[in-house]
């Protein structure tokens, strides 16, 4: 081999094997930004969609969890309530078949009282209320709540146990006064259940009300003195005379009952309106049977049913009618009526075009009621006796006397003011006092 070729050769093997390490070198710098781009996307953190998608996803998976888990909860709970209530009531039937009366007490003392029982509950749940009725040896009855975790059951003498109180026991166990009954909360006017009288208030004595049957309606007082003397009835702590939101919640309670109404459907004819035909001229006393409706009435019939019903089966008497009842409400300005009226004038609820300002709006429409806004005094709900421009101080009747016809009702309102009193049915000029009237119902929150 020559010299020159010699060269030759060994230039291009020198050149072959530079080409071949480039060629390596930039291979293996590829690889190495590859593994560096994966290991820094690897190492790359979430954005904030990707973190909010996350959240959203854990959010609702805790809401199924959550929702699933009380739905499996309150079944058990309601089974055990159930199961405890089925156990009570043959307790108490086998002690009825023993001594022929049901014993007037639960009692679980060492020492227990006479004619008592011990009913024990299981786990959580307690007995918040035991009610017996043996004043007839033919109809012997009693009615047993348990509740656990916030929810009742009651069972019957003659019954299973079913959701819900026994009569005059609010949802937190408290019992209601004798004479009273439990009225649900409202949404609409923001209240919580309570307890109300179910009768109008007689006079047990100068200063002390009572609700009980047989009783004439205490039928002189003025709003002030209702306001002072509602924390005198007995075995009643924390009574009041009943405010405007608690008369709006038993008005829009009984306007929506189908069996309140005379077409038996909710804005179907005309609801009971109670004792206001004049006939006889009086106030009545209420009757102890809820089923004699028409109790000392002359016309027996028509709209003069005295009672009513609430949503959860309790009944009370002359809402409507027989005589007027304060509520604790007084207004300045801001009563509703027409505009541009004069002075105060009797008005159909639809006539009304001034709505006025009052903290809870009074009107039927109000009740969210489907046809409401639509009803007169022919629907049975009374009528407004209101003047818009009124700036004295006012209070709050509602309901209707014995005398009223049509003008009474169930949220009948009748602004009392200073220049005007009322007398065997008719409004005359007066010097300026405070309404001096009839009693209204007293009531005790939960």
């Amino acid at each position: 081999m020559t010299v020159r070729k010699a060269i030759y050769v060994y230039k291009t093997i020198i050149h072959e094997t530079s080409k071949s390490s480039l060629s390596l070198s930039l291979s293996l710098s590829r690889r190495i930004a590859r593994r560096r781009h994966q290991q820094l996307k690897l190492q790359r953190g979430f954005t904030i969609v990707e973190l909010l998608i996350v959240i959203v996803v854990i959010a609702i998976l805790a809401t199924l969890t959550i929702v699933a888990y009380n739905g499996i909860q309150g079944k058990a709970i309601a089974a055990t309530l159930q199961s405890d209530l089925d156990n009570a009531s043959k307790k108490l039937k086998l002690y009825q078949i023993d001594n022929s009366a049901y014993p007037t007490t639960n009692d679980c003392s060492a020492s227990p009282a006479a004619n008592s029982i011990c009913l024990k509950a299981s786990g959580s749940t307690t007995y918040t209320a035991f009610q017996v009725n043996n004043s007839s040896t033919s109809n012997q009855t009693f009615c047993l709540t348990a509740m656990n975790n916030g929810i009742n059951y009651r069972i019957t003498n003659d019954g299973t146990p079913t959701a819900g109180t026994c009569s005059g026991v609010l949802a937190n166990g408290t019992t209601c006064p004798t004479g009273f009954i439990v009225v649900p909360g409202s949404a609409t006017y923001g209240t919580n259940d309570f307890c109300t009288m179910k009768y109008a208030a007689s006079q047990s004595s100068s200063t002390v009300p009572i609700s009980q049957a047989g009783s004439a309606p205490w039928v002189n007082i003025s709003q002030t003195n209702a306001i002072a003397y509602a924390p005198n009835v007995a075995g009643c702590t924390g009574c009041h005379l009943i405010t405007e939101p608690e008369y709006l919640t038993i008005a829009q309670n009984v306007l929506s009952v189908a069996s309140n109404w005379s077409g038996g459907a909710v804005g179907s004819g005309y609801i009971y309106s109670g004792h206001n035909d004049n006939a006889p001229a009086n106030a009545l006393a209420a009757d102890s049977n809820d089923s004699n409706g028409y109790s000392g009435e002359t016309n027996t019939g028509g709209n003069q049913r005295r009672t009513l019903t609430l949503t959860n089966g309790e009944v009370i008497w002359d809402l409507a009618g027989n005589v007027w009842e304060w509520t604790s409400g007084t207004s300045t300005t801001g009563q509703p009526g027409i505009t541009g009226e004069a002075g105060y004038t009797w008005k159909q609820w639809p006539n009304v075009t001034a709505a006025g300002s009052l903290s809870y709006n009074p009107s039927p429409a109000a009740t969210n009621l489907p046809g409401a806004g639509a009803w007169t005094s022919s629907n049975g709900i009374g009528q407004l006796y209101s003047y818009s421009g009124e700036t004295a101080v006012c209070g709050f009747l509602r309901g209707g006397a014995w005398s009223d016809g049509g003008g009474a009702g169930g949220v009948d309102v009748v602004f009392g003011q200073c220049a005007e009193q009322y007398e065997h049915g008719r409004w005359v000029p007066c010097v300026p006092v405070i309404q001096t009237l009839v009693l209204g119902s007293w009531s005790l929150d939960s």
